[in-house]
């Protein structure tokens, strides 16, 4: 008896806690596209604007001597008619600082920033802040490649809305030469994508996507700029920003280019490094928001915390599964995970299948060709949402028993089949 109810409780979360979020998502997405996005032009036909604040475009670099070039190029060709490059080079051991000394020796408006040793990338954007003239600052990453109408995007929606702090833009994946890669094309659409669309709708965003988000100074100082001791910078500052009163949003027409692991052991990398500071970042923030009474950023916060029980529920119940299959004794007959999928199975499929097909049609205002990776799209929860409920798993006590003021240094990652 009490064996089927602990059954009963670990299928209704593993099954019922993604199907529930599939459904808040969707419904967040299409408001979004009803109310906003289906009104306004194309991401590559921006209208003209009142007027054209000067950017300063934030870049640190460790170890990018093979990147820094491409994306720096990238960057001069943006179509804003008064911007800075700020490349800080945050220790790079490799040659990262001749490439960007040579680039800015015929770039006019890069500068190029050393600094002596590793500190890491919130160090870096937090001296790239102080030295950049502009009162509206984008981040990017030194292998990312930014739209060439991506800062006009930006300015529009700032000027749109005087209590936006911060915009998160449109990441989407350029090396697909892998099936981990098309993978994540899919998970950038009908997952990322979607989610960001439904919280700029419902309130309040997670996190801003470090490699392409817009900020306006006065927010950074009245939070206290990037923490040093952030493992994820950009979910750390996300949620002090929205904390101290400013809002955050989405601005799909705002892209960039970037390069995503495709190695199993560069993916799980990123994505524990992903929870650990997504978790860290939750539970720093869990006292001010009750005490603030921030019931704007209660949503996010629950959702966060539902899903680590539904990623120790699922690896729970797939242990106990393998141990039925392989005749193992246990103290409880607890039937969970059939070998064929039952009836909560189907729904979650089929409610799945949904969802990606609404993701890629809307999508696909930006990037027509995201159709042509639909069959890969549907077979992302297979391997993602298992990753998801491991570095969960791995990743709480890591964040909980993080040593208090530990520094977040960066080393290069897993970037690809180029």
């Amino acid at each position: 008896m009490i064996g089927r109810s602990i059954g009963n409780f670990l299928e209704a979360l593993v099954f019922g806690y993604p199907f529930v979020m599939a459904w808040y998502w969707m419904t967040g997405g299409l408001l979004y596209h009803l109310f906003r996005g289906r009104h306004e032009p194309l991401y590559d036909q921006p209208s003209e604007l009142s007027e054209y604040p000067p950017v300063s475009i934030l870049v640190p670099c460790h170890n990018e001597e093979a990147q820094a070039e491409e994306t720096v190029d990238a960057l001069a060709r943006i179509e804003y008619p008064d911007f800075e490059i700020v490349t800080i080079n945050d220790g790079s051991t490799d040659r990262t600082a001749e490439v960007l000394d040579s680039l800015a020796r015929r770039i006019p408006n890069l500068r190029v920033v050393h600094l002596a040793k590793n500190q890491g990338k919130s160090t870096a954007l937090n001296i790239g802040a102080l030295l950049a003239k502009n009162e509206i600052l984008v981040g990017t990453d030194g292998d990312a490649l930014l739209d060439r109408h991506a800062l006009v995007w930006f300015v529009r929606r700032f000027q749109s809305d005087s209590r936006l702090g911060g915009l998160t833009g449109n990441p989407r994946i350029r090396n697909r030469a892998s099936l981990l890669g098309l993978l994540q094309v899919g998970e950038f659409s009908s997952v990322i994508g979607l989610i960001k669309r439904a919280q700029t709708v419902y309130g309040g965003l997670f996190s801003v996507s470090g490699v392409m988000c817009a900020f306006r100074k006065r927010a950074l100082q009245e939070t206290g700029w990037w923490s040093p001791e952030a493992v994820t910078d950009d979910v750390e500052v996300s949620w002090r920003i929205q904390l101290a009163g400013w809002h955050l949003a989405y601005e799909p027409k705002a892209i960039c280019w970037i390069l995503m692991p495709e190695t199993l052991r560069g993916l799980w990398r990123q994505r524990l490094r992903w929870s650990v500071g997504g978790t860290h970042a939750v539970l720093a923030s869990t006292r001010v928001l009750f005490s603030g009474k921030r019931w704007r950023l209660l949503p996010i916060w629950f959702n966060y915390i539902v899903s680590i029980l539904w990623a120790y529920a699922t690896v729970t119940g797939f242990a106990l599964w393998v141990a039925a299959v392989i005749g193992s004794p246990l103290p409880y007959s607890v039937p969970i995970f059939s070998r064929i999928p039952g009836i909560w199975g189907v729904v979650l499929a089929a409610t799945y299948l949904l969802q990606s097909g609404i993701s890629v049609l809307l999508d696909s205002r930006f990037e027509p060709r995201i159709r042509n990776v639909l069959f890969w799209i549907v077979w992302y929860p297979l391997l993602f949402w298992t990753l998801q409920a491991f570095t969960a798993v791995v990743g709480l006590p890591k964040a909980l028993l993080r040593p208090r003021g530990a520094r977040g240094t960066w080393i290069s990652p897993d970037r690809g089949i180029r």
